[in-house]
């Protein structure tokens, strides 16, 4: 036994002896090295074995900008530390490495904003191919500076995607004659044409692919404006192109002018994301419209647009903010919850825009909004630009812009909270037991394929409608506040295709629905407020496009009567006899007559309530959507105890109790 411990210790005597602790310092790692024993050599890949090795020899695993340590140091699997990778392992928005975002462009998905100088780690660019590829630049090395005003690589099924259709109306030389009042100090000149401002050349590819030819008075008046870097509060008829003026100004100023510098903020979280322009929209559905448009506009740019709302998977929104935000459009509800997970920050936003703003104070919105503005980092007013856009904005309204905009510019296109002269409007008497009765008529005397966009007031009613027609033998499909997100998409989906071709809706596809070629919209049930009917009707009629709005009027409705007939004056429809008297019956007389929201007559129903009140410039509106036309060979329609209808046969036209219906074009062809 101690023969063995006497070898065990001898054999490590001399393993000790052989040993030269200080055989590293000045020499190489093979010095003091037993001949006899094997060396341990560094692995070398394949593709490079055989090569001369260099003192420059960069290992291929450090390739990119922040791209991380080795993956043997677990490189970017903790969010919270390292080079900002994230749970994907290869960090998403690190600012390189092997970027798995590189193929659609990449961007800053864990990691917010990079370190290189304060720009942007990348953004996708829709489908695109990226700006440039960063393996090239070493570990550590400042990249060169992105510019955002460079028109990026085509992809075509992108653009097939998002420009298929055009949406283009066909009575835009009629809106030449509308007119336009804009108030506030040194308002910029308006434009003509998009070429007469400097929008650089990504909008203008992009315009030009969605069938702009000239820009809509709404247009030609925001676009110079928000350019200029004032803020704005813009009334103008439904269906003008709101959402595109200032979609395009905002999107130019932002290619031109480029990213921000990231916010010094600490402890803010590496998924945090901080857009620059920040759109804030009452509805889901028209949240998703304004998101559509503005992928449109950022195709082939490296700006990303994101939408968030209520009512769908917040995971799936979560994971498209990684992948990087630039332009956010929201919903208030769902914005909140965003910034309340720290997922969101707007301490970066440069620009607010508020669509149908007065619509999400009546949905109760205002708390949301105020914390959004006021309580939360977005810069101050006069330090951010803010926009605001509606298609009406009495006073109540205009005195809460104070609290949002500064020095701002007031602009009303045309009749401001009324409806459009290319939207002929029909008012007929039919009592409740009627309706359903009178609306298979109207649809039996439409094309099978034409979209028909029916308004009810309640949810249930607007079930009970649907299953009603379905019975019947019509391809209908509805839309209300109790229904899924998806199922809403999907009704809204097949009803644009023409699967569908009638939707019966409730007021939540009333605001902001861009649904283009609707022919008819009829209001089975009749709002209790004036506003909401100018929304509904304002579905049809859309940019230019002529279009027919019916209304099923009963004395359940008498509350409106006055307000109903001076929005007809207004446009120049015909009115009813009887409406006519139920008005004067309901206003007892009143001096107000002709004039709503206390705003003066002429062209103009809201004005800036920094203006005294004097007469109004510009005359009406120009432009009529031409006569109700032929309905065909209709059954025998004898009128009502109101006189209100009075079709006799309904074989000619569509007449009235003052006689005669207006000739004009076959609406039905």
């Amino acid at each position: 036994m101690s023969h063995v411990a006497h070898g065990n210790n001898q054999s490590l005597d001399q393993r000790f002896a052989g040993l030269d602790l200080n055989s590293g310092v000045g020499q190489s790692p093979d010095a003091g090295r037993n001949p006899n024993q094997p060396t341990q050599q560094r692995y070398i890949p394949p593709h490079l074995r055989g090569k001369q090795q260099s003192q420059n020899f960069v290992d291929p695993r450090n390739f990119g900008g922040y791209g991380g340590p080795p993956r043997d140091q677990n490189w970017g699997r903790d969010p919270r530390e390292g080079w900002g990778g994230n749970r994907d392992n290869y960090s998403r928005g690190g600012g390189g490495g092997y970027n798995r975002g590189y193929g659609s462009g990449g961007g800053y998905g864990g990691g917010g904003y990079n370190k290189r100088g304060g720009r942007y780690s990348g953004g996708s660019n829709w489908g695109s191919s990226p700006a440039g590829d960063d393996r090239d630049y070493g570990y550590g090395q400042q990249h060169p500076p992105e510019d955002w005003s460079k028109l990026q690589p085509k992809n075509e099924r992108v653009e097939r995607d998002l420009f298929a259709s055009h949406n283009t109306g066909i009575n835009f030389e009629k809106y030449d004659d509308i007119p336009v009042e804009a108030t506030g100090q040194e308002c910029p000149k308006n434009i003509e044409l998009f070429e007469d401002v400097d929008l650089g050349e990504i909008l203008l590819h992009n315009v030009g692919l969605a069938g702009y030819k000239k820009p809509t008075p709404v247009q030609k008046y925001a676009i110079p404006i928000v350019k200029g870097k004032r803020d704005l509060m813009a009334c103008a008829q439904t269906g003008s192109g709101k959402t595109a003026a200032f979609l395009i100004p905002i999107l130019s100023r932002i290619y031109m002018e480029g990213p921000p510098a990231p916010p010094d903020i600490k402890h803010a979280g590496r998924r945090r994301q901080y857009p620059i322009c920040l759109v804030l929209a009452p509805t889901r559905e028209l949240a998703v419209q304004i998101f559509d448009e503005a992928r449109k506009f950022s195709y082939r740019s490296l700006c990303r647009p994101c939408v968030v709302y209520g009512g769908a998977d917040i995971g799936s929104q979560l994971r498209e903010l990684d992948r990087n935000c630039h332009l956010l459009v929201a919903t208030p509800g769902r914005l909140v919850d965003m910034m309340d997970r720290g997922r969101v920050g707007l301490d970066s936003i440069r620009f607010l825009v508020l669509d149908e703003a007065d619509r999400m104070l009546d949905m109760g919105f205002e708390p949301q909004i105020r914390r959004i503005v006021d309580q939360d980092s977005m810069p101050k007013t006069g330090i951010r630009q803010t926009l605001m856009f509606s298609a009406t904005f009495p006073k109540e309204i205009q005195m809460l812009a104070r609290d949002f905009l500064e020095n701002y510019i007031f602009l009303a296109v045309g009749k401001v909270g009324s409806t459009s002269e290319n939207i002929t409007q029909k008012v007929v008497w039919v009592d409740e037991f009627d309706k359903r009765s009178f609306l298979l008529d109207l649809l039996n005397a439409s094309g099978p394929q034409q979209l028909t966009l029916v308004f009810v007031e309640t949810k249930k009613g607007a079930d009970a409608l649907e299953m009603f027609l379905a019975k019947d033998g019509y391809y209908c499909t509805s839309i209300h506040g109790d229904r899924s997100q998806r199922e809403r998409e999907e009704a809204l989906r097949t009803f644009r295709c023409g699967d569908t071709p009638i939707l019966v809706a409730t007021a939540v596809a009333a605001r902001g629905l861009d649904i283009p070629n609707v022919k008819h919209v009829i209001n089975f049930d009749l709002p209790t407020d004036i506003e909401e009917y100018v929304h509904r009707i304002g579905r049809t009629g859309r940019v230019g496009h002529t279009g027919l709005a019916t209304s099923f009027f009963n004395h359940k409705n008498k509350n409106v009567a006055k307000e109903l007939m001076d929005i007809l004056e207004e446009s120049k429809q015909e009115i009813p006899s009887w409406l006519e008297s139920m008005a004067y019956e309901a206003s007892s007389g009143s001096r107000n007559r002709g004039r709503r929201h206390g705003g003066g007559g002429g062209a103009f129903s809201s004005r800036d309530y920094r203006q005294h009140r004097g007469g109004s410039s510009g005359g009406g509106m120009h432009g009529g959507g031409g006569g109700y036309g032929n309905y065909g060979g209709y059954g025998g329609y004898g009128g009502n105890p109101q006189g209100g209808y009075g079709f006799a046969g309904y074989g000619g036209q569509y007449g009235g109790p003052r006689g005669g219906g207006s000739g004009g074009q076959d609406w039905w062809n």
